[in-house]
């Protein structure tokens, strides 16, 4: 079974969580992380890009020159694809990446990503917070257990006075557990989580 060790505010463990290896096992399916991964990067996609063509770009209602004698080829618009500031062919328009893979996808890319970091060492554990409202006092909870870079904390709806502590804290986030997905997971270095939220994750994620 693989082991998450708790530590509190002052960077010392206090005790072990053992968690089943049908949820955290010694490897890691990359599959699942790349499907939900892609899948939350189409959604965030506006699809607003836009080009014109040929019957959209101001002008060229003048045919250029004459048809014939002039030896080159026939033309009878500057606004054609052909010309420097004519339309474009085949280019974007404004549609929807949108899209969606089945929750259980959703929810094993979660568990594997948890799993890579939590085998990399990048996932800490701690057991609360004591009611941390100071951003100072949060920093120095940071330091103590050695995190530094882009990290995610995962607190539970009952710790709610800890995002007004860390909002000011540059490259960290702050996420509920029903909230957390596989891509905020692997878009951060470092991931930190409360035991109660842990617990919830862990109920999230178990097959």
């Amino acid at each position: 079974m693989a082991q998450i060790d708790v530590y509190d505010i002052k960077g010392q463990k206090k005790e072990g969580i053992e968690v089943p290896e049908d949820i955290f096992g010694p490897k890691v399916n990359t599959d699942v992380i790349h499907q939900a991964v892609v899948m939350y990067q189409a959604c965030q996609r506006q699809g607003t890009h836009d080009t014109k063509m040929r019957g959209e770009v101001s002008g060229g209602n003048k045919k250029p020159f004459k048809q014939k004698g002039t030896g080159r080829a026939r033309q009878g618009s500057t606004r054609s694809p052909l010309w420097t500031k004519g339309g474009v062919v085949w280019g974007p328009h404004p549609r929807e990446y949108r899209y969606s893979v089945p929750q259980k996808i959703r929810l094993a890319a979660l568990r594997e990503s948890l799993n890579a970091k939590n085998i990399a060492g990048n996932l800490s554990c701690i057991a609360d917070f004591n009611a941390m409202q100071k951003t100072k006092e949060f920093a120095q909870v940071l330091k103590a257990l050695g995190l530094t870079g882009k990290i995610l904390v995962i607190i539970d709806k009952t710790e709610a006075n800890i995002e007004l502590a860390a909002r000011n804290i540059r490259s960290l986030t702050v996420v509920r557990p029903q909230d957390v997905n596989a891509h905020d997971v692997l878009l951060h270095k470092k991931i930190l989580v409360t035991r109660p939220a842990l617990n919830k994750i862990l109920d999230r994620v178990k097959k």
